[in-house]
């Protein structure tokens, strides 16, 4: 008779936790959906450390779908380009508009990035000729270095760009992260017969080549807009 009072007992409490309104039964993880917004602190060093550099960006992605993130730069940059021959500089703001996709799987609760993106990136800016050297074969007479700052204004350049990169979360919503960018050049417009040396948001021009590269290292934080379950 006990051993079935014991059984009464046990079977109620089993009951009583099985109605339990308080008791946890979804323990499905849900995801993070909201607007990252970081700053380029890559740019801010170069622009405390070398002199003729000057310039900011300023980030954001937002997840859309699963791994698919919308993502926007925008920035202004002073560039210069200093050869023996020639000293120009090139200043404007751009802006670049893509899609990142992220490759790494999280565990529950992380939020990390390892991503692929595409871009298309757009700049206004003006080209400042700030002295260059007269070529002569001639060594009797000194250098002949011309300083006539002649500045060209309302110039233009588009371009693709692939980048791949990581965001490591280091604290709660706050993240670290690194890329590399491999760019090509599209459509520009150019000084009277002169080339654009340098282009805000591009980077440095090579004669023989559409092509550019590029890094950056940025601090950024997300803004939790909404959970979702994980897939």
């Amino acid at each position: 008779m006990l051993f079935l009072n014991l059984n009464v007992f046990a079977q109620e409490d089993l009951d009583s936790e099985s109605i339990n309104p308080e008791t946890p039964t979804d323990t499905t993880y849900r995801e993070k959906y909201g607007l990252r917004v970081g700053i380029d602190i890559s740019k801010l060093a170069r622009t405390f450390f070398e002199d003729d550099y000057t310039g900011f960006l300023i980030e954001g992605d937002m997840r859309v779908y699963k791994n698919y993130y919308a993502a926007a730069e925008i920035g202004n940059e002073t560039l210069p380009f200093n050869e023996d021959e020639i000293e120009v500089s090139a200043s404007g703001s751009f802006i670049k508009l893509g899609v990142n996709y992220n490759a790494y799987e999280n565990w529950a609760g992380m939020e990390n990035i390892v991503f692929a993106g595409l871009r298309y990136g757009f700049s206004t800016f003006s080209q400042e000729i700030e002295q260059y050297r007269i070529y002569t074969r001639n060594n009797y007479f000194e250098d002949d270095i011309r300083r006539d700052q002649e500045e060209t204004t309302g110039l233009t350049a588009g371009w693709i760009e692939l980048m791949a990169g990581f965001k490591v979360e280091v604290l709660n919503n706050l993240f670290l992260s690194a890329n590399v960018q491999l760019k090509s050049r599209v459509n520009e417009s150019k000084p009277n017969g002169f080339d654009n040396l340098t282009i805000p948001g591009f980077g440095r021009t090579y004669d023989d080549s559409k092509f550019g590269i590029g890094y950056g290292y940025s601090i950024s934080y997300l803004i939790p807009i909404f959970r979702k379950a994980k897939n």
